[in-house]
């Protein structure tokens, strides 16, 4: 049995360590509760930015040395920036856990963020924002995010727009740090070969500089919907169809969660088996739902030849209305059944445990409870899920598309058919 523990040290830095016995290794990383959304929209791009740069040298290390030192050990160091978290974590054997921590410690606190590695830096997230921009099934996601929130930081590329992150001088990235890296934003989580009381004191004993505090404003995210078509000379048509979804707050997110798993979770969803399987109208289609503190987005993307256009969407816009009209005993069952085993199957990985307790802490402000969270599962039922599905698909609908559209129809066409 595995112990799950926290504690919140006396600057407000939260601890939580998930202990399971008889591993190797320890995955251990910081949390930091900011991401895109909390960007200025002149600075879009500093989360990300950011993130690639507390790798760049501190007082202590040069950037070589900062990921051969985990390397050197056999371990692997990585980061991530999304729109509500940034992460940097480290994953190694159990003996160097307190060297795993001096380097968390070291990147957060006395990054340097020099100047000549900030150009180099810019230029290399240019490069990523260009490769995504040439994979047309990632920039629709961005296409679709900004058409749902225009004009807003939740709905801004997470990478950045390029003129702005090409142009970022080191005082902004500074400013971000000083501002959002804080104490009460962050949790230190680690999951498999750790002792709680020693780690919780290393961790006091390390991340002892961090900046105060700051009350800050929260602006609310205003879902507005509508259209982004953009022609463009592709093989494929990519179309997202979204609506607005629940946050991760809300009673009924479970729920959002088993809907999205039986309308297009999976190769047994009513999407892919109608869609794909009866009708062969596309290679890849599948539903998402990404949930926030205070807001949240269901949709459904499909990639397909541009002559199954006419026929692709009224059938999508069915299985959204037959999915409101209810769901069968097997179906749920089903959907059930795979999100209890991708939570448990998941939890065989030491870093998606960490990563699951810290954003649990983050958001919940608790530890994740597992036979809790699978108690509220089995509890989900026909009645909740029919009742998400007519919350959700009865919003005003986001559309995006990408690629060869002259068939794709009228958005006011297709939310009319949404709405019959």
């Amino acid at each position: 049995m595995s112990e799950i523990r926290t504690t919140r040290l006396p600057g407000g830095l939260r601890v939580i360590t998930d202990t399971v016995p008889g591993m190797h290794s320890v995955a251990v990383g910081v949390w930091v509760g900011v991401g895109t959304r909390h960007e200025d929209m002149i600075n879009n791009g500093v989360a990300h930015l950011t993130e690639h740069m507390l790798f760049k040298g501190t007082d202590k290390r040069n950037a070589q040395e900062i990921v051969e030192v985990i390397e050197n050990v056999g371990g692997h160091v990585n980061a991530y920036t999304s729109r509500e978290v940034t992460s940097y974590h480290i994953h190694l054997m159990k003996d160097d856990l307190g060297l795993a921590l001096d380097v968390l410690a070291d990147l957060v606190q006395n990054s340097t963020i020099p100047e000549e590695e900030l150009e180099k830096e810019r230029h290399v997230v240019l490069q990523e924002i260009g490769m995504c921009n040439d994979t047309p099934d990632d920039v629709i996601f961005d296409n679709y995010y900004e058409a749902a929130y225009p004009d807003q930081a939740l709905g801004a590329p997470i990478l950045g727009k390029a003129d702005i992150v090409g142009t970022m001088n080191r005082a902004v990235l500074v400013d971000y740090v000083r501002r959002f890296y804080t104490p009460a934003r962050m949790v230190v989580s680690a999951a498999g070969a750790v002792d709680h009381d020693a780690f919780a004191a290393q961790v006091g004993e390390l991340f002892c500089d961090l900046p105060p505090d700051i009350r800050q404003g929260k602006v609310a995210p205003f879902y507005q919907g509508g259209e982004d078509r953009r022609e463009k000379e592709l093989e494929q048509s990519h179309i997202i169809l979204g609506f607005r979804g629940l946050s991760r707050l809300d009673e009924d997110y479970y729920a959002m969660q088993a809907l999205s798993t039986l309308l297009g979770g999976g190769m047994s969803s009513r999407l892919f088996q109608e869609i794909r399987e009866k009708r062969g109208l596309v290679y890849s289609i599948f539903s998402f739902q990404s949930a926030w503190m205070d807001d949240g987005q269901f949709g459904i993307y499909a990639g397909t030849g541009p002559k199954d256009l006419p026929e692709l969407v009224p059938v999508m816009c069915d299985e959204i209305k037959g999915v409101m009209d209810g769901v069968t005993a097997e179906e749920l069952a089903r959907a059930k059944a795979q999100m209890r085993a991708s939570l448990l199957m998941g939890r065989e990985s030491m870093m998606s445990r960490a990563d699951q307790q810290a954003k649990h802490l983050l958001f919940r402000e608790k530890a994740l409870d597992v036979e809790d969270l699978i108690t509220k599962i089995d509890a989900i039922d026909g009645k909740a899920v029919a009742r998400v599905a007519q919350k959700i698909f009865t919003t005003k609908p986001t559309l995006a598309g990408l690629g060869p559209m002259g068939k794709l129809e009228a958005y006011d066409k297709i939310s009319e058919r949404l709405a019959a």
